[in-house]
């Protein structure tokens, strides 16, 4: 993951999923996962806080063998050390 202030007045996320070695239908499920847990856990939160960052999430090859809550755990994690951080 790769954060920078927003220069936009909202939160910005961008999600890449490599191929490694991996069918379309399996890049195209984990980018759908990491976009819905991104959408009901980051965004939410950044928009709480009033916080304005452009995020790049690039998808790990371990990525495809964890289940969508594992994934929006991760992402929950993530979402409250970010937006804390930037909003002190």
């Amino acid at each position: 993951m790769f954060v920078t202030d927003s220069p936009a007045l909202r939160p910005r996320v961008v999600v890449v999923v490599p191929k490694y070695g991996r069918r379309i239908v399996q890049r195209n499920r984990l980018r759908r996962r990491l976009r819905e847990a991104i959408r009901i856990e980051w965004l939410p939160k950044c928009l709480e806080q009033g916080v304005a960052l452009d995020v790049l999430v690039r998808a790990r090859p371990e990525a495809y063998e964890t289940t969508f809550q594992q994934l929006t755990d991760e992402v929950r994690v993530i979402a409250e050390q970010l937006c804390s951080q930037s909003s002190s």
